[in-house]
């Protein structure tokens, strides 16, 4: 069986580690994003950590390791009262390692999506280099585009979660 996809290069690796947030609680596994990146300085660890990735898309195997996460609660500040759930929020800590495998992929998969024009232009959520000036410039056009053909501009905005 040919694999038709690339393997994941170091460069793939460090570009995504270096966004990594190193004061961020740890997951499960107690790796902080701290110590991934120290580890990862190594070229040795790092080649061994990369075999991992192209291995595990290679086979389409995800390890259970992988896989586990811990949830813990922690409450809302400035809350009244904290005997209902709403004054709570859940936060999920995933395992490092994971993650940054899952951010490697996601970096490649939106790169190919935006350079064979899959994702719309106008879409700015969720994509690296766009921002709320993106959208607000976008918007900007948009609305003196409608005057210059004597039109009127109504927009409805909403988030999903």
């Amino acid at each position: 069986m040919t694999s038709t996809w690339n393997p994941f290069s170091e460069e793939e690796f460090t570009s995504s580690i270096v966004k990594c947030n190193i004061s961020s609680t740890p997951g499960p596994n107690k790796l902080a994003w701290r110590h991934l990146k120290h580890i990862l300085k190594d070229k040795v660890c790092l080649k061994n950590i990369i075999n991992i990735a192209n291995t595990c898309l290679e086979i389409g195997y995800w390890p259970t390791h992988f896989k586990m996460l811990i949830t813990i609660v922690i409450p809302k500040p400035n809350k009244v009262l904290y005997d209902i759930p709403k004054s709570f929020r859940p936060i999920i800590l995933l395992n490092t390692l994971g993650k940054l495998v899952e951010k490697v992929i996601s970096d490649r998969l939106q790169f190919h999506m935006i350079s064979n024009n899959v994702i719309h232009q106008s879409q700015l959520g969720g994509l690296k280099f766009k921002s709320t000036s993106n959208a607000g410039i976008t918007l900007t056009h948009f609305i003196h585009m409608g005057w210059v053909r004597n039109l009127s501009t109504s927009i409805l905005t909403f988030d999903i979660f």
